[in-house]
């Protein structure tokens, strides 16, 4: 299956671009989400507006379209996928990309990206035969660019022989392939979301501002790269991200306890804004006013989860991360958590009022480590999120 899987496709201008449009459909069936490219070419093909509407995506065309580069430059959308497919790749596009040429937008994307490509090749037979065709299709499986097909058989043309494109549940099998092997693939990662609420009596209870967001996205970031995610949230604002497995829980104490349960992991990523006190003994009825005036509350302290797994004797994660969000003093207060925690990793963020970072749809953050304080520039959550997933890839596998 391809949950939460995001597929950037190019479309070639070739007759198999009629594919395309089934392909679209069964890897949308599976769960990946399709961000289309159409070539000036395979407009001469398929529409923009039948490729749109089963994509339920936009479909990027032009490299210089002003409204398409101001809301996702074509450098951040060459990034934001886990896989590219060129479908069909035809010869003109394979020579583009060996010549390292980018003078429309899917040349450019693909000279942009740093995400693995994944092409499947349709083009006359003599054209596939040419000694021209056969040295771009060395170099770029030499420049690590794997490819699907050409089959053999009748061609539109009238001719017969190597050059047909894939069928699409080929294509499918051969992403699936792709996605499957990620650098996190046999890698066990826990990570924990959202808010906890803290009960006061049935109606009321303790909270944050905390929406899920951060690490609903690194939780899907880490599944991308083929980790085997269990993922431990409060009651966030927003929805789980598929394929993983989701343990809901409302309470520090439940959300203890179900890292407890999730261990042994290779990895432990703590992204969710535990309440560090509860009510000593909440009311099992709601708290009525009195003429005594305010009901007395006594706090207890909650469960320090991130501490408490980063000193594990057994069963302690290779990598443990921590997140610290202050309102001032950043680096200096993550540090010193990072110290008090034992955790291996703290990232750190400004969540004070005026950043809107706390609930929003960005981030900017501090990694805390023992090479020091890096700073990331501002940018999506999801960016955030496929920054961190590609650096604990690379400790858990160095």
């Amino acid at each position: 299956m391809l949950a939460s899987k995001r597929i950037l496709l190019i479309i070639g201008g070739g007759i198999a671009a009629y594919k395309s449009l089934d392909l679209i459909r069964r890897l949308k069936e599976r769960g990946g989400s399709v961000t289309p490219v159409l070539t000036r070419a395979a407009e001469e093909f398929v529409t923009p507006l039948s490729v749109s509407a089963l994509a339920g995506e936009k479909v990027y065309r032009d490299l210089f379209d002003l409204t398409d580069e101001a809301e996702m430059g074509h450098i951040q959308l060459s990034r934001s996928a886990d896989l590219i497919v060129v479908a069909p790749a035809t010869a003109d596009l394979m020579g583009k990309m060996t010549g390292g040429l980018a003078n429309d937008l899917a040349s450019t994307l693909l000279m942009a990206t740093d995400t693995p490509v994944l092409c499947a090749p349709a083009m006359n037979v003599r054209m596939w035969d040419h000694p021209a065709t056969q040295r771009n299709l060395k170099q770029l499986q030499a420049d690590g660019v794997r490819f699907v097909g050409p089959n053999e058989g009748d061609m539109a043309c009238g001719e017969y022989g190597p050059g047909r494109m894939s069928e699409p549940l080929e294509i499918v099998a051969a992403i699936e392939a792709e996605l499957g092997n990620g650098p996190l693939s046999g890698k066990r990662v826990l990570v924990t979301s959202g808010p906890t609420h803290e009960p006061i009596d049935p109606v009321r209870y303790i909270a944050n501002r905390s929406s899920g967001a951060q690490g609903t996205a690194v939780a899907r970031a880490l599944a991308a790269l083929g980790a085997e995610v269990i993922f431990v949230t409060g009651p966030a604002d927003v929805p789980p991200p598929e394929g993983v497995q989701v343990v809901s829980v409302e309470t520090a104490k439940q959300m203890s306890d179900a890292v407890d349960a999730a261990l042994p992991v290779d990895a432990g990523v703590f992204a969710a804004a535990v309440a560090d006190w509860r009510v000593a003994s909440a009311s099992d009825k709601k708290l009525k006013k009195s003429r005594d005036g305010l009901p007395a509350l006594e706090f207890a302290e909650n469960p320090d989860i991130l501490k408490r797994i980063s000193h594990l004797e057994k069963c302690r994660p290779a990598l443990v991360v921590g997140f610290a969000a202050e309102t001032d003093n950043v680096i200096e207060h993550a540090t010193a958590k990072r110290g008090r925690k034992g955790c291996d990793w703290i990232v750190a963020n400004d969540v004070s009022p005026a950043t809107g970072i706390m609930g929003g749809s960005e981030n900017a953050v501090i990694l805390i480590s023992d090479a020091g304080a890096e700073e990331w520039p501002r940018m999506g959550k999801d960016q955030v999120a496929e920054r961190l997933a590609r650096k604990i890839a690379k400790a858990l596998t160095s």
